[in-house]
């Protein structure tokens, strides 16, 4: 009796020595809201550049409202109609640092670029400084909300 309760007890040992010895393979690690949020402000900027209308509108929420550098409100709509037309070029774009703040299903960047860009035929070059909004609808982020001022 002893020596199969013994042979048992080397079983279980030797079992439980390969389960814990391996190394176990960490869970696929999904980006942190602020990382998904940071990518899709550079997805926008490359949108922009590229006149892609399709992909903006993918990243700008339909009910999107913007404050421009002029203190004008502009609707996604307009913005995309600027975008298409050429009336809104941006030729470089470097991004400075951006901070975000997640509150939940909300997530709030802040930051700043230095571009070369126009609207309109006038130049809109220079240092900006920014804030947009994004929420989670139906498992996306998407902007609803943006304000820009020019940096003096």
């Amino acid at each position: 009796m002893r020596q199969n309760l013994a042979v048992a007890v080397l079983l279980v040992s030797a079992c439980a020595g390969l389960a814990f010895g391996q190394t176990p393979t960490a869970p696929a690690k999904s980006p942190s809201v602020a990382e998904t949020v940071k990518q899709l402000e550079r997805d926008w900027v490359d949108a922009g550049k590229a006149g892609d209308v399709g992909k903006l509108s993918q990243i700008i929420a339909d009910d999107w409202m913007g404050i421009e550098y002029d203190g004008k409100k502009e609707s996604k709509q307009t913005m995309l109609a600027e975008v298409k037309s050429g009336a809104a070029k941006i030729e470089s774009f470097e991004f400075g640092p951006m901070d975000v703040k997640v509150l939940g299903g909300v997530a709030v960047v802040q930051g700043s670029d230095t571009e070369k860009s126009s609207t309109h035929g006038k130049d809109t070059s220079g240092k900006w400084v920014w804030m947009d909004v994004f929420v989670k609808r139906n498992g996306n982020w998407v902007v609803v909300r943006s304000q820009s001022a020019m940096v003096k």
